[in-house]
């Protein structure tokens, strides 16, 4: 013990000396890259072409393989989907075990297989490695393409898609990719509800048996195993699969615009717009320019601290993140910025983000900023190497790319030598501000205005990315329709306005699903405007709020807060068992809107609410909220009303769809008593 203390003792007093020694007021410098060492897998040839990697590890007794198929791009045209519903239908059983024996069998094994259109995967524990190996090959060699599932499959499909069409980062993914590449190429295509239901099952098994070929396919297996045993287990089980004649590439060309333009999509729901700017370029990952790309486009849009993110998000409060990307491809490459900001600073968000890409282009970056993300490629690639999954990875992208075989032993090496020269050139090459489409998922009423301010050409396109003409921004509203006809239609939508004068309580319990868990909401009200809200999951109370028409507080977590200020003013004019009673004084009549594909008066109250009523049904069908965050963002709250049903004499919707943020929840009303369990004492 005594010898140990005098050791600590010993090395304490040389961390002083060492410390003393060093000079503080000069930045060290950098030394160079570290030296790699890749282990290299093993590797073996099945005589139908099917290539194996694998790589050693005892440390777990843990085995997971991957097969990939390296198939060009495969265009489906009329008939996309076809990849999709063929990955779905494999893993349904094979001709030897059928679908449910295969899964309980997995389970009982405590493994995982997932197969898609492009090759299967497993994770397993070394012991039983063997026989789900033989079951992973099984189910991808000899597969079962049923009708009664592949109806399953393609209903789950369409349901998919249906659900897809009101999401605005959804679709403007995909009209992203059908203007930079085209509708005729396999990068622009998409799958719609008429593509999916021209699919039939002979589409799934002509696409199998033509592009399921082990001549073009990679079966990397990491891992406690032995080689020689990997082997003969990969012979046995691949052996018999047949090879196949590869489908030529015959991709059409891609081209930008000539001149940067914005490309709009309007979404006549949509409370943010999706913004992004988009180019195409060749770039694989055996060019000279690669690392050097990789590097810019960290300092441009990857990092937390990147130009746009720092503008947007941390300058300017547009949005809670700005991130670009660089795609490698061996066919064709791209470049895109992208964020999801407020409609009101759709414009600014445009002006801003293209700032920030030509900054990159023409100015300097920083030593700090370039030395900064150097050291966090160092970082990341070291701590990969940790896991030997890495190894095998880097194996097949070697392969596969037809890179050097040195080329990861180099790759820290040539992120060390990217200069601020390299940064500026390959910015310039590659991210494009004078050829670049600007695409913008919105709604083109409140944003259109000022987009047309920018000085970019404006071309609108339907969310199927066909070109179309301007948007209608307004319509006029009606002759003699004030704000006091609209709320008195409203009340007569839903029982009559003497009726709803007679409800003095209201007692309101829904639900919703989060995350595989239910989320429980009780809401009183009493007249004039007592308030309550109560939020539990899994039995506890993870959120309230309680107003008695004066005061009242807010608890989340056990910690209960006075309310103060606007939220306090905003309970006091709206918390009426019907709002509109509290609406009047400060609501205005601004225009009519489609909405849904019906029109709505549009009724603004105060600064932070919008509230929409259906013309020809009279209901209130959305209302908007937004409010000031702490840290002086704004949040946007989404409320849309639909299911109206009576009860005691007047009309409730029970199905609130909400979004905040990213975050959708459909709160589904399972109960609602009126004039009954409510007393003073639930405001207290």
């Amino acid at each position: 013990m005594k010898t140990k203390i005098v050791s600590l003792i010993i090395l304490f007093l040389l961390s002083i000396t060492v410390t003393a020694q060093i000079d503080r007021s000069q930045q060290p410098k950098s030394g160079p890259a570290p030296k790699i060492n890749l282990g290299k897998p093993q590797t073996f040839e099945l005589k139908n072409g099917l290539k194996v990697l694998v790589v050693e590890n005892h440390k777990l007794p843990r085995v997971s393989a991957s097969l990939t198929i390296d198939n060009p791009p495969i265009f489906e045209g009329e008939k996309a989907g076809t990849s999709g519903l063929t990955g779905s239908l494999l893993g349904s059983g094979s001709k030897k075990i059928s679908k449910n024996a295969f899964n309980e069998e997995v389970d009982f094994l405590g493994a995982n297989v997932s197969f898609s259109s492009s090759g299967a995967r497993l994770n397993a524990l070394s012991r039983y490695f063997p026989r789900v190996l033989e079951l992973m090959a099984d189910a991808a060699l000899n597969p079962v393409f049923s009708q009664e599932e592949f109806d399953k499959e393609r209903n789950k499909l369409l349901d998919g898609i249906k659900s897809n069409e009101k999401s605005v980062a959804a679709i403007a993914g995909r009209v992203q990719n059908v203007l930079m590449y085209g509708k005729n190429h396999a990068y622009g295509e998409f799958v719609s509800q008429e593509t999916a239901n021209n699919v039939k099952l002979e589409d799934v098994t002509n696409f199998y048996n033509t592009y399921y070929k082990p001549n073009n396919a990679y079966l990397v297996i990491v891992g406690d195993v032995n080689f020689k045993e990997v082997k003969k287990l990969v012979t046995k089980h691949f052996n018999g699969w047949k090879k196949g004649t590869i489908a030529p590439t015959n991709l059409p060309e891609v081209a930008n615009v000539s001149k940067t333009e914005i490309n709009f999509v309007n979404m006549p729901n949509a409370v943010q717009s999706e913004v992004a700017a988009v180019n195409t370029f060749q770039l694989k990952m055996s060019d000279p320019d690669y690392h050097a790309v990789l590097v810019a486009n960290q300092i441009l849009g990857g990092d937390f601290n990147s130009y746009l993110n720092m503008n947007l998000r941390e300058a300017r409060g547009y949005t809670y993140g700005a991130r670009s990307r660089v795609t490698d491809d061996k066919y064709i490459g791209s470049f895109k910025a992208s964020t999801s900001v407020r409609n009101m600073v759709t414009d600014s968000t445009v002006v801003e983000m293209m700032k920030e890409i030509k900054r990159i282009r023409t100015e300097n970056v920083t030593e700090e900023a370039l030395k900064n993300v150097k050291a966090g490629y160092m970082g990341k690639f070291v701590m990969a190497l940790e896991q030997p999954s890495t190894i095998a990875r880097y194996a097949l992208n070697i392969k596969i790319n037809n890179l050097p075989e040195n080329f990861y032993e180099t790759y820290l090496e040539k992120i060390n030598a990217v200069t601020i020269e390299d940064i500026q050139r390959v910015a310039q090459k590659y991210f494009n501000v004078d050829n670049a489409r600007i695409v913008i998922a919105g709604k083109a009423l409140d944003v259109i205005p000022n987009l047309e301010k920018t000085g970019y050409k404006i071309n609108y396109f339907d969310i199927y990315g066909n070109s179309t003409t301007k948007t209608e921004l307004s319509k006029p509203i009606p002759s003699g329709v004030t704000i006091n006809t609209v709320f008195d239609n409203y009340f007569k939508a839903i029982g009559g306005k003497e009726k709803a004068n007679t409800i003095k309580s209201i007692v309101t319990n829904a639900e919703a699903n989060i995350q595989g868990m239910t989320l429980q909401m009780t809401t009183k009200q009493m007249a004039p405007n007592k308030f309550s809200m109560a939020m539990s999951m899994m039995g506890n109370v993870i959120n309230q709020q309680v107003f008695d028409g004066e005061k009242g507080y807010a608890m989340q977590m056990g910690q209960k807060m006075p309310l103060q200020g606007e939220p306090l003013d905003k309970l006091k004019e709206t918390s009426f068992p019907f709002p509109e009673n509290g609406y009047l004084k400060k609501a205005e009549l601004l225009k009519v809107e489609p909405i849904d594909g019906n029109d709505a008066f549009v009724v603004k109250v105060g600064t932070d609410i919008t509230v929409y009523y259906d013309i020809k049904s009279g209901l209130k069908i959305s209302e908007v909220t937004t409010q000031k965050l702490p840290n002086g963002q704004e949040m946007t709250q989404v409320i849309k009303y639909s299911d109206y049903k009576e009860v005691e004499g007047i009309k409730f919707p029970h199905m609130l769809k909400m979004s905040v943020g990213p975050q959708l929840i459909d709160l589904i009303v399972k109960d609602i008593k009126v004039n009954q369990g409510v007393t003073t004492t639930d405001f207290q």
